[in-house]
């Protein structure tokens, strides 16, 4: 049986994922279209500020009014309290624990990335944040309020907030990208087809994926899809953006590329990320915070910094051998 901790991208949360653009069909307009820009995110230096291009497709976003332009109202004070926060939870597959009494908390507007070597459960606690799996015990909560016992009505309303970039982009195949992205704000609705083609447009420059807006993803290498995927899940305007894995089988180019958008997106518009990766050095660009499992086990919570210097020998051990450099010949 496979393990469950590191799903396959062919299995059944994969399928779910399709929920996942279910969770970009807001019934009414959703408050803050705010997470676009028009360029490539390879050079953050030089690059457009994302701020100013978040008022004109959020307006643009907004449905016609009868009584002249959309405005744009000012957001209210955000919510007191973590974004995220799991306590105590627990969750085991065919009798073995996979998470033991696991806890942490995200805060607005930081990422939090979630190291550990392959099989400790990194992933399923992302599936259980969309609700894709129900921990056996413990407290997921999202904007205070307690998700576990919400059933697919609650949590579609979960996911109109909360997405996830999935490790091979869980596009739709027989769409090519720039329908793909599209697929959010079609589902949504209220969007006029001239305002939608700029939105789709703005978000596929963001990604860098401009000259590849109208193959299928059959035709895109794996660091294209992830990067497709990512400007989907932004069309579904979120708060919290989850990625998995985002520079595992990709090149370093595209990577830094990676790393440098979601970076952008937490400088620039104050997301909320949470980032799984086995990779210190992309966790070091990323990570206000992390959280390090191990057996089951939450080992370490808490800043970058202090994870560094941890003497933990269970943590020093993954540290070393993250940063091993074959010797020269």
């Amino acid at each position: 049986m496979a393990d469950p901790t590191e799903l396959p991208e062919s299995s059944d949360p994969l399928a779910q994922s399709e929920s996942l653009d279910a969770s970009a069909q807001p019934e009414s307009p959703e408050p803050s279209l705010q997470h676009k820009s028009s360029d490539p995110s390879a050079q953050p230096e030089s690059e457009e500020p994302l701020a100013p291009l978040a008022a004109e497709l959020e307006a643009l976003a907004q449905p016609p009014s009868a009584e002249g332009p959309p405005s744009i109202a000012p957001p209210g004070p955000p919510p007191l309290g973590p974004v995220i926060e799991f306590n105590d939870v627990s969750i085991s597959f065919d009798g073995r624990d996979v998470l033991r009494n696991v806890s942490f908390s995200v805060n607005r507007g930081e990422t939090l990335c979630i190291l550990g070597r392959s099989g400790v459960g990194k992933s399923v606690s992302l599936r259980m944040l969309m609700g894709f799996l129900r921990p056996d015990s413990g407290s997921i909560r999202v904007e205070g309020e307690e998700i576990t016992k919400l059933g697919e009505e609650g949590m579609r309303a979960i996911r109109k907030r909360v997405t996830m970039v999935f490790q091979n982009g869980a596009l739709f195949d027989s769409m090519s990208v720039r329908e793909n992205v599209a697929f959010p704000l079609r589902e949504r609705g209220g969007v006029e087809e001239d305002a939608l083609v700029q939105i789709v447009d703005r978000l596929i420059g963001l990604v860098g994926a401009e000259d590849v807006a109208d193959s299928l993803p059959a035709s895109l290498s794996t660091g294209r899809k992830r990067a497709v995927a990512m400007a989907r899940a932004l069309a579904a305007q979120p708060e919290v953006v989850l990625y998995d894995e985002p520079t595992t089988m990709v090149d370093p180019i595209i990577a830094k590329r990676l790393g440098n958008l979601i970076q952008r997106l937490k400088q620039q518009l104050g997301f909320t990320s949470v980032v799984v990766t086995h990779d210190t050095r992309f966790a070091e660009v990323l990570a206000d915070s992390v959280l390090f499992l191990d057996k089951g086990e939450a080992r370490f919570f808490g800043p970058l910094k202090d994870f560094k210097v941890s003497q933990d020998p269970d943590i020093r051990e993954f540290l070393a051998l993250d940063a091993y450099e074959l010797p020269p010949a």
